[in-house]
């Protein structure tokens, strides 16, 4: 066995490792778009699903070219949501009120209690400001 041959099945290897971990990302982002739209009902999810298991290649070349812009679409939308849901977290956990009115008497307190110099309130109190 030549060097070359050996070199040749390593790469014909990882070409056909690298496609088949592509075609399965394709395929369970395709299985979760289908259940994340809402509008779809759910005979059209099940006849998705039947042609994703006897004609997977197929079928995924032609949900990706008949519904991809939608596809990226739904995918946004629900990194926005959990994006303002962990904001919404944070904020809930952090006792710091959204409102510049609540930021500036959180900054005042701080200023009284002598947590802060005038020369920081006056920037939390400008960046409050700036937000509003």
């Amino acid at each position: 066995m030549s060097f070359w041959t050996t070199i040749w099945d390593a790469i014909w290897w990882f070409l056909t490792i690298f496609v088949f971990v592509a075609y399965l990302m394709a395929l369970f982002s395709i299985i979760s778009d289908l259940f994340r739209d809402h509008k779809l009902n759910g005979w059209a999810k099940a006849v998705w699903m039947l042609f994703l298991v006897f004609l997977p290649f197929v079928t995924a070349l032609v949900y990706l070219i008949a519904r991809g812009r939608g596809m990226g679409e739904r995918a946004q939308q629900q990194a926005a949501r959990a994006q303002e849901a962990a904001n919404e977290y944070i904020r809930s956990v952090s006792g710091v009120a959204a409102t510049p009115a609540a930021e500036i008497a959180h900054a005042k307190q701080l200023l009284d209690s002598g947590a802060i110099t005038a020369e920081e309130f006056d920037k939390l109190k400008q960046s409050a400001l700036a937000k509003a």
